[in-house]
C-alpha cells in the first residue's frame, strides 16, 4: 500500500469537488510546522494532497525523502548551492523511471511556489523572510494557513490591504483557538481577547534572577518543542508580544482590549470575553497537529488530527498575571504595534539579531529587550499608512539589523587596555 495521498481526479484541479481534496503547498517543510503537517496530510490523504514544499536547503535528505513520499510537482529551496545535493538526494528516494519533481532555487523560490496553483499555502516559514511569500499567496488568491507571525507583524498593512475576508486562517496555537472562539458571537459583541502565555522557561524568575541565565536554559522550554529562535523568543517572551500585535492586525482589537496572562499547563490556548460576561476558552493538549488542521481544514475539521482530554483524569489549570518587570516585551511590543508602520520591523529584526547574539554568548539574557528598546528608541518616526512599501520594511529591517549588531559585538580594546593585559 502506498503512504502518498490517492491522486485527484484531474491532475491539475486545486478542489477535487467529488473526492473534497484540496491541493496544498507546504512552506518551510523540514521545520516543526512543516513536519507536523505532513504528518496530519498523510494521515488523510482523502482530504488533502501536497503539490510543492520549500525548504531553506540544510536539510537536502528530509526534503527528498518528503518529496518522494507525497508526490510532490515541485520541491524549493532558497540556496542555490545545495541544488547539486537535493538533485542526488532525490535519485537516491525515487525509483528507476519515476519522474523527479521540479526544483526552484534561490531567495525567491519560495514565493513563486506560494503564488502555484493550489488551494490552500501554508506558511511556516521562521522570521520575517515570509513576507514576500505571504503576500504572493495572498495575491494569487490562494488561502493562507498562516504560521509565520512576522510576515504579518512587519508587513501588517501590506498584507491586510491584499487579504480577502476568510484568505488568511492562523495556526499560531493562540490565534487558532482566538479565531475558533470568535466564531461564537459578533465583532460587537467582544469585550476582550484574552492571549495565554506558559511562562517559558523562566516563569516566576525576578529579572535579577534572570541575568546569568544561559542559552541552555534558555532553550529548555517545559512545553512547546520548537526551533531555536522561536524558543528564545518565548523565554523573553517576545514571542507573546509578537502574538498580541498579530491579534490586533487579524481582529482589528485595539491593544487596550487585549490582555496576556501567564498559563503553566498550555491547556487553554486563548479566550474570548464577550460583553454579556461569558468568557470561550479554545483548549486542547499541547499539540500544534490541531492548528494546523484548523489552518488547511477550516471551515472543515479533521477529525483525530490530535490528541483530545481525557475528563475523567483530575486536572489543575492555573492562570497568574504577567510580570512585565521580568519580561518587558510585551510592553514594548504593545508600543511599537501602536506606533505601526516599519517599527514592529525594527522590533523583529532588532530581536532575530540579539537572539542570535545571545545564542552565540556574546550577549547576557536581559541585554536583549534592553538591546531592542535602544534600537527601537534610535529608529524614531516609523514610515505608516499608505505610504509603507516593501522597500520601507526591508529598509528598515536592513538598519535594524545592522544598528543591533552594532550594539552587540564586543567592544574594541583600547590602546591602555592592550598594555595593561601585556603588564
Amino acid at each position: 500500500m502506498s503512504d502518498s495521498p490517492a491522486p485527484l481526479a484531474d491532475p491539475h484541479l486545486v478542489f477535487d469537488p467529488v473526492t473534497g481534496v484540496r491541493d496544498v503547498v507546504i512552506l518551510g517543510s523540514t521545520g516543526s510546522i512543516g513536519t507536523q503537517a505532513i504528518d496530519l496530510v498523510l494521515r488523510n490523504p482523502d482530504r488533502f494532497r501536497v503539490t510543492g514544499l520549500s525548504a531553506a536547503g540544510g536539510r537536502v535528505g528530509l526534503l527528498a525523502e518528503q518529496a518522494h513520499r507525497l508526490r510532490v510537482r515541485t520541491v524549493a529551496v532558497a540556496r542555490e548551492d545545495v541544488v547539486p545535493a537535493l538533485r542526488e538526494a532525490l535519485a537516491a528516494v525515487y525509483g528507476a523511471g519515476e519522474p523527479l519533481p521540479e526544483i526552484l532555487a534561490g531567495p525567491d523560490a519560495a514565493t513563486e511556489l506560494a503564488a502555484s496553483p493550489g488551494h490552500t499555502v501554508l506558511n511556516g516559514i521562521t522570521g520575517s523572510i515570509g513576507l514576500a511569500p505571504t503576500l504572493a499567496a495572498l495575491e494569487a488568491g490562494r488561502t493562507l494557513a498562516l504560521a509565520n507571525k512576522e510576515s504579518l507583524i512587519v508587513g501588517g498593512p501590506l498584507v491586510k490591504a491584499l487579504a480577502k475576508p476568510g484568505q488568511i486562517i492562523p495556526v499560531d496555537s493562540e490565534h487558532a483557538a482566538l479565531f475558533q472562539a470568535l466564531a461564537a458571537g459578533t465583532r460587537a459583541d467582544v469585550r476582550k481577547l484574552v492571549v495565554t502565555a506558559s511562562g517559558g522557561p523562566f516563569r516566576g524568575r525576578t529579572k535579577a534572577e534572570l541575568a546569568d541565565v544561559t542559552p541552555a536554559d534558555a532553550l529548555a522550554h517545559p512545553t512547546w518543542a520548537m526551533g531555536p529562535v522561536i524558543t528564545v523568543n518565548s523565554a523573553t517572551l517576545v514571542n507573546k508580544g509578537l502574538e498580541v500585535i498579530e491579534a490586533h492586525l487579524l481582529y482589528d482589537i485595539s491593544f487596550d482590549r487585549i490582555e496576556v496572562v501567564v498559563h503553566p499547563q498550555s491547556y487553554v490556548h486563548s479566550m474570548v470575553e464577550f460583553t454579556d460576561g461569558s468568557t470561550l476558552a479554545q483548549a486542547t493538549p499541547p499539540d500544534m497537529r490541531g492548528p494546523i488542521a484548523i489552518g488547511l481544514g477550516w471551515p472543515e475539521r479533521v477529525p483525530d488530527a490530535a490528541p483530545a482530554f481525557d475528563w475523567s483524569k483530575a486536572s489543575t489549570w492555573e492562570f497568574f498575571p504577567l510580570d512585565d518587570d521580568a519580561f518587558p516585551s510585551v510592553g514594548l511590543a504593545r508600543h511599537v504595534g501602536r506606533l505601526a508602520g516599519t517599527a514592529p520591523a525594527v522590533f523583529n529584526a532588532a530581536n532575530e539579531e540579539c537572539v542570535d547574539a545571545f545564542l552565540n554568548g556574546a550577549l547576557p539574557f536581559n541585554s536583549i529587550m534592553e538591546t531592542v528598546t535602544r534600537v527601537v528608541e534610535e529608529h524614531g518616526t516609523p514610515a505608516t499608512g499608505t505610504s509603507l512599501t516593501v522597500s520601507d520594511v526591508l529598509e528598515a529591517e536592513t538598519w535594524a539589523r545592522a544598528r543591533a549588531r552594532e550594539l552587540t559585538r564586543p567592544a574594541e580594546p583600547t590602546e591602555r587596555s592592550t598594555a595593561e593585559a601585556r603588564a
